[in-house]
């Protein structure tokens, strides 16, 4: 793996590569890097020069933390230094090579040079240099052991797209502020920029809304499940409803401010028309069936039926389109949010609202009857556009899942396209914006290995999967494309160290793809890299999934209906050992070099990577039973 990264440094016209420079493994991968004959080791006495511009002091304060936390050195600023350690600087005149968010990043024998045609682009280009420097940076506790170098570079970097996203479901399972600020940090060493924040749906109301305090009160608790969501038992009267939360506005402010100042921009969600439940539990008003008040919130029980190409229903958990009600509860609803969030995009949902309650609803079918709406579909566009409207008149943009395009897309508004990339083709072509999410590349909830080893959910994506996506369909012009983002929907995320699992390291393969040129992505280059990385976490207390080095098993039959089990893996230097005697292999068993036929009467397979002598998978159990089932979905 060294040998094929000095190659490429080498082919990129590169000089002076030494045995240290294969250390380098920055995330995402930059525009452009030179690397020289040496390193520059950091004085006990760090000088750091910038100007003291107020939106600055958050990258150099980033900055200081980070050095004195685990060098301990003493760490000084100032505008004017005769030998400085490192220099931050904006560019009087911009970089044309680099754009608002890119930077340029120099060591030598001299010292440190971060350079930036604005400070986001500083406080980019410090991710760079963190990333630069031994891993222990990370540590929160003094290393004394460690001697702080740096390998000579010369970076110019910048993002080949503005919306570099991840999206955090804090409906289905409540995250606190701390860790909601958690998730954000562990962003931005990935320079993500954007937040989305789905805040409410079915299982919970999260952010306080003064006009309508039963939201948070009534809305946003329910009964505390665990196991398999979507399959959990109906809650009965006597079962206390204290499962959940909700952030006041107030930690809303807060976690608002603790974003920007790491250049994060939140994009809040309310999920309407559908996925309304605890909305309609707070106000049984807003819905268009009688029955609404007698809901709860839901808590993983079976509200949907997922049969056929549109959802259906089997409560209503719908607000009411023909309801004028409902539209002063919207304006009053988006208008509190527009003051909390400063950004300039709110989410609207509008994904998987069923229409079976409606098709039965007098109100709904006088409303599709006099404003000329040809069918359901066509009733939520009527719905959308009054919505864009509201939220237009309070200065924001909107953007919906890529259902708002179902019965005609209102002006202005953004689609994210995740049911694939056919919604943001067609939204493209209409000149909308599009944040490209197909789920078949950015949904982090689904599995991430073996569904043997893995908490179960609907499909598999792998990380060579996510780090092949690329935003921007073929045909699609790419100034319609704002970027795209990876969807954390917790289901089945019950805590942070759960969250941290399913969001790295596919994350950082997504964010390879949104930051880096085509031509720089490497699959071989970022897994090294991403070894690296797991380093780092493991330095941070990060829980991180190692599915990578799992392998991928694949079950036919033969011509005469014996299994044949024959296994791939993501890494080309991975042994897969096996053993069908119920005992647990190792690096001594046999390694499966083609396809395998259990044993008559075996119960089971165990599997498991090395890497020679270096265990690097999990042991995989796979009872036979099972594998006849996999080939019967085939």
């Amino acid at each position: 793996m060294k040998k094929l990264f000095i190659i490429f440094i080498y082919l990129g016209g590169l000089f002076g590569v030494d045995a240290q420079k294969t250390n380098i493994a920055i995330i995402p991968e930059p525009t452009s890097m030179s690397t020289g004959n040496g390193n520059f080791v950091l004085p006990k006495i760090i000088n750091i020069q910038t100007e003291l511009d107020k939106e600055l002091q958050s990258s150099l304060s980033f900055l200081k933390s980070k050095l004195l936390n685990s060098t301990g050195y003493k760490i000084l600023s100032a505008q004017k230094y005769t030998n400085p350690t490192i220099i931050l600087a904006i560019n009087k005149l911009a970089n044309p090579a680099i754009n608002n968010e890119g930077y340029t990043l120099v060591v030598n024998e001299k010292g440190i040079k971060v350079n930036a045609n604005s400070n986001q682009g500083l406080f980019y280009g410090i991710q760079s240099l963190l990333q630069l420097l031994p891993k222990e940076i990370e540590s929160k506790e003094i290393k004394n052991s460690i001697k702080w170098t740096i390998p000579f570079v010369n970076i110019s970097d910048s993002p080949r797209f503005g919306w570099r996203g991840l999206m955090l479901d804090v409906s289905r399972h409540f995250f606190t502020k701390a860790e909601v600020k958690d998730f954000i940090d562990q962003m931005v060493r990935y320079k993500y920029n954007t937040l989305h924040w789905h805040l409410t749906d079915d299982e919970g109301w999260r952010v306080e809304i003064k006009s309508y305090p039963n939201l948070t009160k009534k809305g946003a608790f329910n009964v505390k499940r665990e196991g398999y969501f979507g399959t959990f038992a109906p809650t009965t009267p006597d079962e206390p409803k204290t499962y959940g939360g909700f952030y006041t506005q107030d930690e809303i402010k807060e976690i608002v401010a603790y974003a920007k100042d790491r250049f994060v921009e939140i994009v809040p969600e309310v999920d309407v028309p559908g996925h309304s439940l605890a909305t309609v539990v707070a106000y049984p008003e807003l819905s268009c069936t009688p029955d609404a008040k007698n809901y709860v919130v839901r808590s993983g029980e079976q509200i949907m039926n997922w049969d056929g190409s549109h959802p259906t229903a089997l409560i209503d958990n719908t607000l009411c389109p023909a309801n004028e009600k409902v539209y002063v509860f919207l304006d009053k609803v988006f208008g509190e949010l527009s003051q909390l969030f400063p950004g300039q995009y709110i989410h609207i949902g509008g994904d998987e609202c069923p229409k079976n309650f409606w098709e039965k609803t007098p109100e709904i079918l006088e409303l599709a009857k006099r404003e000329g709406l040809k069918d359901m579909m066509e009733v939520q566009s009527y719905f959308t556009k009054r919505l864009v409207k509201i939220i237009s008149a309070k200065g924001k943009k909107v953007i919906g899942w890529d259902e708002i395009l179902e019965g005609g897309l209102a002006d202005g508004a953004a689609v994210m396209s995740w049911r694939g990339e056919a919604g943001g083709i067609e939204a493209a072509k209409q000149n909308h914006e599009v944040v490209m999410t197909p789920m078949d590349f950015c949904y982090l909830d689904y599995m991430q290995g073996d569904a043997a080893i893995e908490s179960k959910v609907y499909k598999t994506l792998r990380l060579k999967t996510a780090y092949s996506f690329d935003p921007v369909p073929e045909g699609v012009d790419p100034k319609f494309i704002k970027g795209g983002q990876g969807n954390q929907w917790t289901e089945q995320i019950y805590n942070n160290r759960y969250l941290q699992y399913m969001t790295w390291p596919r994350s950082m393969a997504l964010a390879e793809a949104l930051w880096s040129p085509k031509s720089k992505k490497d699959w071989n280059n970022f897994t090294s890299k991403v070894e690296d990385h797991f380093k780092r976490l493991d330095i941070q207390d990060v829980k991180y999934s190692p599915a990578m080095y799992d392998p991928m098993i694949n079950v036919t039959k033969t011509a005469d209906g014996k299994l044949a089990i024959t296994f791939s893996n993501e890494l080309d230097d991975l042994n897969t050992h096996y053993s069908f005697d119920n005992s647990f292999p190792d690096n001594y068993y046999p390694i499966a070099k083609g396809p395998i036929t259990p044993p008559i009467d075996a119960f089971q397979l165990k599997v498991v990577n090395y890497r020679g002598k270096e265990l690097k998978g999990r042991i995989i159990v796979v009872p036979i039973s099972d594998l006849e089932k996999r080939v019967s979905k085939k």
